[in-house]
């Protein structure tokens, strides 16, 4: 059907036929022009129109309007969400460091560290990617309606618990290929125990963080605070020690009884099997989250991939005597690099759903070829901030090592070597996930999609991957030096 381009050429008996046809809240540019949504469609409609811009010089609606932001300001947010971050990551550390040596089921199913770090990824990727979605529509305005504010936070708490369910039974299978390629083999019953503990650690740690996250974006909002500054890395904060405590009690829980009732575990992930259609109709009411049921997979699986490789170099590194101690600073050098990325990737992507519309670019950025400084060096907030995190990684490290030495009782403080070759490390690890960022938004920007919902997942992924690889190049290093100054 075809629309004229007003109303004024309508019959009176014609108009009411097309309103009749189309209901108020349905009507968008994707009715008008019928075509099929896309993940860069608004999330929700703005006072029961959700009309796109067509051009990117176009103004923003009122609604949509950011305050002015402060160097201060950018700094003081993101430096108490970045210090509770990191302070999570260090208590995971302490946990794992504890639980791999001395855990019998650690011990005896090795597979258990090739599975943590696509674990941790994968929450970090479904709950991130959340606090982004959200913290756009934020900014643009999109939450001041109730209704459609909780059908906006049900439908994307349905499709996390789906995609967590979905991603746990996908991460403890690759975990059972990288053990066989591996090790030759892997006894049924540590594939039993390994998909059992995947299920339930991220059913059960995706409900109760994705409840927190929705709660510091409506806290935020209600503060006036930018949450593009403090979800992401909220989200996060003690998301690595939760997962990481609630994947080793399970793993513990069933272990201790696999042998003898192993059909109470083939029950407990049958329920949570059945459960994926009720969270699928949930997640298929509202446009948004219905809209990603569909495309929203590719993201996610291929970053649960990449952590799976991260995880496979933990694993033979910590089965290495000579390099004794990097499990303990694995997940602060993974967790803060993620953390940081993340703040970086939501900024840059609201700023392009407020200013352009899909595919359109700034003047600066329709270059074919992307300069990967240009993301320190560029003009406006964005260029600002990626300085202003990179700064953060060697002061918030030197906290977070010196922290994880007091806490451990180690009779020394960190060798200067060693603090050089973490920090260095770090510092790389971090450096080129900004600039990775600043052209893969952007890049997927200009095919059409939403960054929000593609751009973190492969971003944390590939933290986990180059974190753990240049960790074990550095406590290669120190090994090579005969340096021992790590706990």
């Amino acid at each position: 059907m075809e629309f004229p381009e007003s109303k004024k050429q309508l019959r009176p008996e014609e108009t009411s036929r097309v309103n009749h046809l189309i209901p108020k809240w349905s009507i968008s540019p994707l009715s008008l022009n019928n075509e099929e949504g896309t993940e860069t469609d608004p999330l929700l409609p703005k006072d029961g129109c959700g009309f796109r811009r067509t051009s990117g010089e176009e103004k923003r609606s009122p609604g949509a309007e950011v305050p002015p932001e402060t160097l201060r300001s950018l700094v003081l947010q993101i430096l108490l969400p970045f210090v509770l971050a990191g302070l999570g990551t260090v208590f995971a550390g302490l946990l794992l460091d504890v639980v791999q040596q001395s855990w019998d089921v650690f011990q005896e199913v090795t597979e258990l560290l090739i599975l943590l770090p696509a674990v941790l990824g994968m929450k970090g990727n479904l709950e991130m990617t959340l606090a982004s979605r959200l913290s756009t529509a934020v900014n643009a305005g999109k939450m001041e309606v109730a209704r459609e504010k909780w059908m906006l936070i049900l439908g994307n708490l349905a499709l996390k618990q789906l995609q967590a369910s979905i991603l746990g039974l996908l991460a403890s299978l690759m975990a059972v290929v990288l053990g066989c390629i591996a090790d030759g083999s892997v006894p049924f019953h540590h594939m039993v125990l390994l998909c059992s503990t995947g299920l339930w650690t991220a059913f059960v740690a995706s409900l109760l963080q994705g409840m927190v996250m929705v709660g510091v974006i409506l806290g935020s909002k209600r503060l006036g605070i930018n949450p593009d500054n403090v979800a992401t890395p909220m989200a996060a904060s003690f998301g690595d020690l939760v997962t990481l405590a609630l994947l080793a009690c399970f793993s513990r829980w069933f272990y201790s009884f696999i042998e003898l009732y192993s059909y109470a575990l083939y029950l407990l992930d049958l329920f949570l099997l059945f459960l994926m259609p009720i969270w699928t109709v949930i997640s298929s009411k509202h446009p948004a989250s219905r809209l990603l049921l569909r495309t929203g997979w590719e993201p996610i699986v291929t970053a649960m991939l990449i952590s799976s490789l991260g995880g496979l170099i933990l694993d033979k590194t910590v089965s290495d005597p000579n390099l004794t101690g990097i499990i303990l600073y694995a997940p602060v050098i993974n967790g803060i690099g993620g953390n940081l990325v993340s703040i970086q990737a939501s900024r840059i992507s609201t700023n392009l759903h407020l200013n352009f519309s899909p595919g359109d670019l700034p003047e600066n950025r329709k270059k074919c070829c992307h300069q990967p400084c240009g993301a320190f060096f560029g003009s406006g907030p964005n260029g600002r901030c990626a300085k202003v995190l990179l700064v953060m990684v060697v002061p918030g490290q030197l906290l977070f090592l010196y922290l994880i030495h007091l806490i451990k009782g180690a009779p020394s403080m960190p060798s200067l070597l060693f603090t050089v070759a973490f920090l260095s490390a770090s510092l790389v690890q971090v450096f080129s996930l900004l600039c990775i960022a600043d052209g893969l938004v952007h890049c997927l920007w200009r095919r059409g999609q939403d960054p929000d919902s593609y751009s973190i997942p492969y971003l944390t992924a590939l933290g986990d991957l180059l974190g753990t690889a240049l960790l074990s190049l550095a406590f290669l290093l120190l090994w090579w030096t005969g340096d021992s100054g790590g706990v």
